[in-house]
């Protein structure tokens, strides 16, 4: 049997063409999911060349579904495909911790050791005297590589396990100083992606 009679093979088109149909969605989508946080993160080089790739995949997978509209499992292949992409992009995004976080901490107790941990860790840190709802409490910010939250997270709760915490994301620093705080624990593609933005 010839390459090209594969091609043509019954078999092909029940099987073949619906995987070939997954895994170009699987990776458009995932590109697509990638190309959207790179947005959100006001990364407008990389954005647009990922939508280039996203969409001449997206093409020839959409394409194919068309060209076999008898076989439903072209169908379930594409909503598979779709699902597992948004998937594998979150789940990439995740990995690279791309941008800046703020980490705001509120702790009934005094907050000056917990400062000084972080401080000494190579974080930029504001202290505050606030007013809750049974009392006086501190907060405490921090802006942070997302990449670093693992690392920040055993000192808050070493500090105070009751402390409230909650982490943001952050879409422009104007002091990149401080957004590169923690020197003891740049992130592994941070100064990749920072090139990027320039």
């Amino acid at each position: 049997m010839e390459f090209s009679d594969i091609f043509q093979s019954e078999a092909f088109r029940l099987y073949g063409i619906p995987i070939l149909i997954c895994l170009a969605r699987i990776t458009d989508v995932t590109i697509g999911t990638m190309r959207i946080i790179f947005l959100s993160k006001g990364m407008k080089y990389i954005a647009p060349l990922l939508g280039f790739v996203e969409i001449c995949i997206w093409l020839t997978a959409i394409t194919q579904v068309m060209s076999n509209l008898t076989h439903i499992s072209n169908f379930f292949a594409y909503a598979l495909g779709y699902s597992l992409g948004n998937f594998l992009g979150i789940f990439i995004e995740g990995k690279l911790a791309i941008g800046t976080v703020v980490v705001r901490i509120i702790t009934k107790k005094d907050s000056n050791a917990l400062a000084k941990r972080l401080r000494d860790e190579g974080y930029t840190v504001t202290l505050l005297d606030a007013e809750g709802n049974t009392g006086p409490v501190n907060v405490v910010f921090t802006l942070i590589k997302r990449a670093n939250v693992q690392n920040i997270l055993p000192i808050i709760l070493n500090y105070n396990p009751n402390a409230v915490y909650s982490i943001e994301d952050v879409r422009h620093v104007s002091d990149q100083g401080m957004s590169a705080s923690g020197n003891k624990h740049k992130g592994r593609v941070a100064n990749f992606i920072r090139g990027l933005r320039k």
